[in-house]
């Protein structure tokens, strides 16, 4: 059983503070909730429909109808993503999002896309605690196969991440971004 309450958790990982000891326990038992619930994902054929309530029990959050995924997904959390309609998240993704993933309405999400919300303290004697900060994604992004957006990253409406990038740095709207790290190549095609 959960030491803190979902809302609780949400609002002490959206402060950005250092997570320690108690926090961590709680990463736990979230952690064991995801693997169950993304061992069901991917481990067997659902219906579009499934997939949505079996979403929905993973983020604790309903979920639209018009939501789709791809399986195999995963997950260390689940319960720190949040997501607008329309939203279509393809096979292999791996999101860490206890720092919390907000993802727009109307967003593709390619093949093997990593978003990553936490990071940990380079001094050795505290590597072990860690940094959560969110990753807000616009409405109508696109984000290609192998992109990888590290934490604290805000990517503007309509804005379109080439594959293989690595987002190290907000993305304004209607911008294409690619390379490692990404960089704007152009405005979107009016």
């Amino acid at each position: 059983m959960l030491d803190v309450d979902l809302d609780e958790f949400r609002k002490i990982m959206a402060t950005g503070n250092i997570v320690e000891d108690e926090m961590l326990k709680t990463f736990n038992i979230l952690s064991q909730e995801a693997l169950k619930v993304t061992m069901e994902i991917n481990n067997k054929y659902h219906t579009p429909e499934e997939i949505v309530e079996l979403f929905s029990e993973l983020t604790g959050r309903k979920v639209d109808k018009s939501f789709r995924l791809f399986p195999p997904f995963h997950t260390d959390c689940g319960k720190n993503i949040k997501v607008g309609k329309n939203v279509f998240i393809n096979a292999c993704c791996k999101f860490q999002d206890q720092g919390g993933i907000d993802i727009g309405n109307g967003v593709l999400i390619g093949h093997n896309v990593t978003l990553a919300t936490l990071n940990h303290d380079e001094r050795p004697q505290f590597r072990q605690y860690i940094y959560p900060k969110p990753i807000k994604i616009g409405d109508n992004v696109w984000i290609g196969s192998n992109v990888t957006i590290l934490q604290g990253i805000t990517i503007g409406n309509g804005a379109i991440i080439g594959a293989n990038a690595v987002v190290t740095h907000d993305v304004p709207e209607n911008t294409v971004v690619a390379g490692v790290p990404a960089k704007i190549m152009r405005k979107v095609k009016e």
